[in-house]
């Protein structure tokens, strides 16, 4: 979104839109068929508990994650929705959103352990930013190594490879 807002027209940002689309989509498709594949081939039911979460005292926050990670990102099928930025990284954060649950959690039940020393919570705030500056620096990097291999592409069609 930065790049096409700073550099208008200048790099391949819908193609790159594009492919984080669809990566997004048959990451969904892959990630429920190996899912539904464990459920039903598991020799341990207890680790696809899907009847317990499902209807357990934490349901809504099952269900949330749930949709937001198997049918939200279906919804990029749609092209009108699938070209705008916004949209795909809501849907990003959507499917990712049982992550953020969970470590919402872990860095909640850390602030209340009563069992831990008076420094059982020293680091905790450099490693939540630490994690969120990995985050953001990850995606910096996949964005320019997208568009950088979508600007060598264009240069080759177009025939002038200034070296």
């Amino acid at each position: 979104m930065l790049v096409e807002l700073i550099f208008k027209n200048r790099f391949e940002t819908k193609k790159a839109l594009n492919l984080i689309r669809w990566t997004i989509i048959i990451y969904t498709i892959v990630t429920f068929t190996f899912y539904l594949i464990g459920m039903a081939t598991t020799d341990n039911p207890d680790e696809y508990a899907f009847l317990n979460r499902a209807t357990g005292p934490y349901a809504w926050a099952y269900w949330i994650m749930l949709l937001s990670a198997l049918i939200f990102p279906l919804t990029l099928f749609i092209r009108k929705l699938a070209s705008k930025f916004w949209y795909v990284l809501l849907v990003a954060f959507g499917m990712k959103s049982g992550m953020y649950f969970e470590r919402f959690v872990i860095i909640t039940t850390s602030f209340h352990r009563d069992y831990q020393t008076e420094n059982g919570n020293d680091g905790l705030m450099e490693s939540i930013s630490y994690g969120i500056g990995i985050f953001f620096i990850q995606g910096i990097i996949i964005a320019m190594l997208t568009l950088g291999i979508f600007e060598i592409i264009k240069r080759k069609k177009t025939g002038y490879n200034t070296v």
